[in-house]
């Protein structure tokens, strides 16, 4: 029986590109889609989840078998059931960066996003979770670094700090206030506790520009 030498690490096959050269030819097209309401995964943005449902657990070792991918998307109510049994068409494909299992069997995983994508179909699997038939083309623009925006920091601040003082919220002021516009664009959409439909909102802006346009309305509209 003839054995088969190695491979140099160089030549290994990799489940997927580094982060810095990924392209739309490496986005899969199916991925599988795990729902959560009021979460917000941006482009660039991390997302710690802590994972114990058994068809999420299944999910999730799945994907560590492969490209280490899955979708986050937003369940929406449906108005005839009251269940939210239906989805968004907008999610973001998120990479596993970190993960660890627990002896329960229950999983704490960090999640970066990659590139938001167009939901056009999804199937149930045996398992339990859905698999989402995905398209990233309109969301091209996401896997390349965009031109740094000016945004107007003295109004956008004072508007975080009016609506999270209108809700006795607190806020580590040294550290936000260390953040580039790009990190607050980034940063400020997903910690910040707009309603579900807010957030699919700001996932939804095209460019960076409208997500700060949008974003300053929100903190307006909530201080009323």
């Amino acid at each position: 029986m003839t054995e088969t030498p190695d491979l140099p690490s160089a030549e290994r096959p990799r489940r997927a590109p580094p982060l810095t050269e990924l392209t739309l030819a490496d986005i899969p097209p199916r991925v599988g889609l795990f729902p959560l309401s009021g979460a917000l995964l941006l482009p660039g943005g991390h997302l710690p989840l802590l994972v114990f449902e058994p068809p999420y657990v299944a999910l999730l070792e799945d994907a560590l078998a492969g490209r280490r991918m899955i979708g986050v998307i937003q369940p929406l109510m449906d108005p005839d059931t009251d269940e939210h049994s239906l989805l968004y068409r907008t999610g973001t494909l998120g990479r596993i960066t970190e993960f660890t299992e627990h002896v329960d069997g229950t999983f704490s995983v960090t999640l970066l996003g990659i590139s938001r994508f167009r939901l056009i179909r999804e199937t149930p699997t045996d398992q339990g979770w859905r698999e989402g038939i995905i398209d990233a083309t309109p969301f091209a623009a996401d896997l390349v670094e965009e031109d740094p925006l000016p945004i107007n920091r003295d109004l956008l601040l004072n508007g975080l700090k009016t609506y999270l003082d209108s809700r006795d919220l607190q806020a580590s002021w040294p550290l936000i206030e260390d953040m580039d516009d790009e990190t607050l664009l980034l940063v400020l959409p997903m910690l910040v506790p707009f309603t579900p439909v807010e957030k699919q909102s700001l996932l939804e802006a095209m460019t960076l520009g409208e997500r700060a346009g949008l974003l300053l309305d929100l903190l307006e509209r909530g201080m009323e």
